[in-house]
Formats: structure tokens, sequence, C-alpha cells
């Protein structure tokens, strides 16, 4: 609706409607074939050519959507506007009416008898702005939208608060000799205590915890984010053993299994370097590097 030269990409993937949860009507369908119609529909009623095509993503939910060209001149763009007004107003009234469903509500009807109505309704005021004539309060996202995840934060700052939360889990249990740091006894190797993520940001400074807050997930997706150190689970966090990791499976097709082992080492490891009984691996064994010698 912001304009005639708008064209439009959507991949639908969580079963919303305009005004809430979208409600089944066809039985006969599977609910996302239903709702890919549904979102189909949106655009034909915004006077597009809707073409559907299938990404090549590791995903259930591919099919997509793409609004290249209009089925109407530009000298119709007002008429199409007040027809997609009509279009989510029915669509909300009709939410609000199969909520209730003890009444016998009959949708076509219903929301015939609704679409008549609102082409009665006098045009609407054209020196209005988008903002206030397609739905009050409607604000769209920022061209430029900001990560917000963790993964923008300083490399320096993620470092530090690897190694603090990393030294309070050791810390945490007594400290126990190792024999063989390369991968010694699995009773020998310190993997510290669980700690609950309310207990290690007691521990953090205030301006860590400030800057974390400013994040989608704070101090658990940082965490999270390095878990090549860390496992999350159930609100604890634990330093993770990488003995304790399943195995890659025997399944796989002969090319993945050659590819999987002739795998490069980029990354430096990080108990290699910090921990002090170093890694729970040898060399070998290890995904990471033991040393920058490693690193291809």
């Amino acid at each position: 609706r912001s304009s005639y030269s708008c064209c439009y990409f959507v991949l639908p993937c969580c079963f919303f409607d305009f005004h809430g949860k979208y409600s089944r009507r066809q039985s006969k369908k599977t609910q996302y074939r239903e709702y890919l119609d549904f979102i189909a529909q949106v655009g034909f009623v915004c006077g597009f050519h809707v073409e559907e095509d299938c990404l090549r993503i590791p995903s259930t939910k591919r099919a997509s959507f793409i609004g290249k060209s209009r089925t109407y001149p530009a000298a119709e763009h007002a008429l199409i506007d007040k027809q997609i007004t009509q279009f989510i107003n029915c669509r909300r009234t009709c939410a609000v009416a199969t909520c209730d469903r003890r009444v016998g509500f009959n949708h076509k009807s219903h929301c015939g008898d609704l679409c008549k109505e609102a082409d009665s309704e006098p045009p609407e005021d054209k020196t209005e702005t988008a903002g206030t004539s397609w739905m009050p309060g409607f604000q769209p996202r920022e061209k430029a939208e900001q990560i917000r995840n963790c993964a923008s934060l300083p490399r320096d700052f993620v470092d530090e608060v690897v190694l603090n939360v990393a030294n309070l889990l050791l810390n945490a249990a007594p400290q126990k000799s190792c024999s063989d740091k390369q991968g010694g006894d699995m009773n020998t190797w310190n993997q510290g205590e669980s700690l609950s993520l309310r207990e290690v940001a007691e521990h953090l400074n205030k301006e860590t915890l400030k800057k974390l807050k400013s994040e989608y997930g704070g101090l658990q997706t940082l965490l999270k984010n390095n878990h090549q150190v860390f496992e999350v689970l159930n609100g604890r966090v634990h330093i993770r053993d990488w003995r304790k990791e399943k195995p890659p499976s025997k399944t796989k097709p002969e090319v993945k299994r050659r590819l999987s082992a002739e795998a490069f080492k980029t990354r430096l490891c990080w108990f290699f370097i910090h921990h002090p009984d170093g890694c729970s691996l040898p060399s070998e064994a290890c995904p990471y590097a033991h040393g920058t010698e490693e690193l291809r």
C-alpha cells in the first residue's frame, strides 16, 4: 500500500492473520497449504500477480510468494486501497466471530454481508498519511534492522565475559590435578560446577550487564553463541565437556564422512589456551586447533 511501484517477497512461517492467530476454515487441506493459500489471497486482493516459488533452504516451510507486477493500472490505486481496507476489516470481524463456534457461525455469509456494508462507506480522506489511513497505530519496521543477538558486540568484550564466566564456574568446584593436559582421565579434568544464569549475572559488573541487557536474550544469548565453551540447559550454565559429545553419525553418506574427516581447523581451542587442565581431548580428536600451527 506504500506505493504503486512497490514489489514484495514473503516467506510464510507462523500461522497468523491480521489480528491474531489464523483460524482454519478448510479441513480438506493441510494447515500449511491452507495458510499459503490465504497469503496468496492477500496478494491477489492487493492487486498483484502473485507467483509462488519453493526455496532451496533446509526447512519444511520453503514456499514463498513474489509480487512483481500489478493487475490494475496506476489510476485505480485509490480504488484498490479501499478494497484492501474492506478486506482487512472483514478478516478482523470474522476472526472475532469464529471465536464462538456454538452460534453456528457461517463465514461466507457473514463476510459477504460485512464487505457489502463496507462498500457503502464513504471513501477515506486521501490527504491522510499512510500511517493513519492504513490502521491506527501502525508503525512499519525500520529499513535497516539493528542486529541485537550479541553477534555485533566487540570481540574483546565477548572474550572477557567468556573468560570471567568460565573462571567463575571452575572456581566453584575444588581444583583437580591433571597428569595429562591433552586428554587425561575423565575424573581428573576439571569441568567446574553448574550455576544458574541469575547466579552468573550476580557476579558480573553493572556495566557488563547494562551492555548485555540491550541485546536480545542478553547473557544467555552470549553464552549460547559461545557453544565451544558453554552449554546452557534449563537455565543453568555448564562448561562443555567435549568427551561427552555424541560422535558423528555413521549413517552419513561416504562423501559427507570423507569431507568431515578432511575438514580444516580454522579456530583455536579455547580450552587449550585458557583451561588450567588444558583441553579434555587430544589434538587429533579436537575439532579446534591446539596451537597456531594447526590452523588452516
